[in-house]
């Protein structure tokens, strides 16, 4: 897909002309898709197939043993299939997502329980699996250190003489979802419209995804090319935007419209697991978009990271 740029966070950080040339891509590839390839993310080799493994140890599990973990979209624990459908969050009715989810996220808790209750929940690890936990937290905060250098680079790409996202992001919110897209031979086929994901947008700012190559797959629209299969890489994360840090642009990026497809008839056997980190800011974080001439808009009020994020994840669950 020809509107998805690739870049190397290392060369960003050697700095000089080079870098300079990473931040153009930047600005000009989240114009164009809200989407990259990142190379150089310094993601410790070999750590999100170990996750892979062990995550799938826990999916493999009879569904009476995942229902003590069950929970509702935006919990901590297993999300069953049907219980979400994301393309419900642009009106796009379909019926419920080809998955299931095993989510945590961030406990840094407030002490106010009316804020900890919602987006500081105590993660839930599943007794079957020991080795989840460190595995997981392992590679959540390896998702933290490289969210917050995406942040910072979207900043210079901007070329404001400071990063906003250093008083924003303190005590972030932030959930890894860890998704599984089960079979054709387990499912059966599809419904009408229906995906292993709905067409959306996410809803923070930054979304890291590592993916598994195969048919029934990842695939973003732009406005010239369409839907169109999103080009994979094994040596670098696939990045996007959501709709915060979209809006934070003054409409100037776009937010990364996307889906995934369903199971295919001719790989009736392709089973896949996708690691995906939603990045947010602070739940009380006040974020004024940019005017031009950066932005595209002078008529977006400032939103409270909280309040935007919840009218969507409210929309996506089922019932």
């Amino acid at each position: 897909m020809k509107a998805i740029a690739t870049i190397d966070l290392a060369e960003w950080r050697a700095g000089g002309v080079v870098a300079s040339e990473v931040e153009r891509t930047v600005d000009e590839g989240l114009c164009r898709a809200g989407f990259l390839l990142v190379r150089g993310h310094g993601v410790p080799e070999g750590l999100s197939d170990a996750v892979r493994s062990a995550i799938r140890g826990f999916f493999a599990l009879p569904d009476t043993v995942k229902q003590r973990y069950a929970v509702t979209v935006g919990g901590r624990g297993w999300i069953g299939p049907g219980k979400e459908a994301n393309g419900y969050a642009e009106a796009t009715a379909t019926p419920p997502d080809l998955k299931e989810t095993f989510a945590v996220g961030a406990d840094t808790r407030t002490g106010d329980p009316k804020v900890d209750d919602v987006w500081f929940r105590p993660n839930v690890w599943p007794d079957e699996v020991p080795q989840l936990r460190a595995l997981i937290s392992c590679y959540t905060d390896a998702m933290r250190v490289l969210s917050d250098e995406l942040l910072a680079l979207c900043a210079a790409a901007l070329r404001l003489p400071a990063n906003p996202f250093v008083r924003w992001a303190g005590r972030p919110t932030w959930t890894c979802n860890i998704n599984h897209y089960p079979a054709m031979s387990v499912l059966g086929r599809p419904q009408p419209g229906q995906f292993r994901i709905g067409p959306h947008t996410d809803f923070g700012t930054v979304t890291v995804l590592d993916r598994e190559p195969g048919a029934g797959g990842l695939q973003v629209y732009t406005e010239p090319e369409g839907w169109a299969d999103a080009p994979y890489d094994p040596t670098a994360l696939t990045v996007n935007i959501g709709d915060l840090l979209a809006y934070w642009s003054g409409a100037r990026w776009s937010p990364g419209r996307h889906r995934v497809q369903p199971p295919q008839p001719q790989a009736p056997d392709d089973d896949l697991v996708s690691l995906v980190y939603f990045y947010e800011l602070n739940h009380d974080a006040v974020v004024r978009p940019l005017e031009p001439p950066i932005g595209r808009r002078r008529d977006l009020p400032p939103v409270v990271s909280a309040e935007f994020l919840r009218t969507r994840l409210d929309a996506i669950t089922v019932g």
